[in-house]
Order: structure tokens, then sequence, then C-alpha cells
């Protein structure tokens, strides 16, 4: 009887798990080596599935921060306060 490999994450599954650093950082590398051009097409290709998907990401949470810091209001008397986020 064989046993089954578990099945690795899938590549959003990897990239939901990264910082917005860290998938900026590997987004740079992939846009480097588009640009340089030396790819086989399947893998630019793939690179560039993997890009799209960190720049969503990247997107995500800076979303995230936006409406964090749009929660930080002034009450009129020169304090910050803060709001819940809808």
């Amino acid at each position: 009887m064989a046993i089954a490999k578990p099945e690795p994450p899938s590549a959003a599954q990897n990239i939901a798990g990264l910082s917005f650093e860290e998938a900026l950082a590997e987004l740079e590398r992939i846009v480097r080596g588009l640009e340089d051009g030396q790819q086989r097409l399947e893998d630019a290709l793939a690179a560039y599935e993997r890009g799209t998907a960190l720049r969503q990401h990247c997107e995500a949470k800076l979303g995230e921060v936006e409406s964090r810091i749009a929660a930080i209001v002034g009450n009129g008397e020169g304090a910050l306060s803060l709001r819940p986020v809808e």
C-alpha cells in the first residue's frame, strides 16, 4: 500500500502568509527575471502568474493599512481618536 504524499500548499496559500515586505521583494525579483528575458516561456508564464498574485496580495495589505489609517480621525479638540473600521 503506497502512502500518498501530502499536497504542497498552493501558491495562493504560500502568498497569504507573506508580509507586505516579503511579497514586494519577491515581486521585484520576478519582475527583474521577466525583464531579463532569459526564462523559458513556461517558466515566464508561471512567474507572471505568481507576480500577479503577489501584486494582488500587496494591494490587499495596503488596503488594510489604508483602512486602519482612515479610522484615525480628529475629534475637533486637537486630539486623535479611533473609530471602528467599516
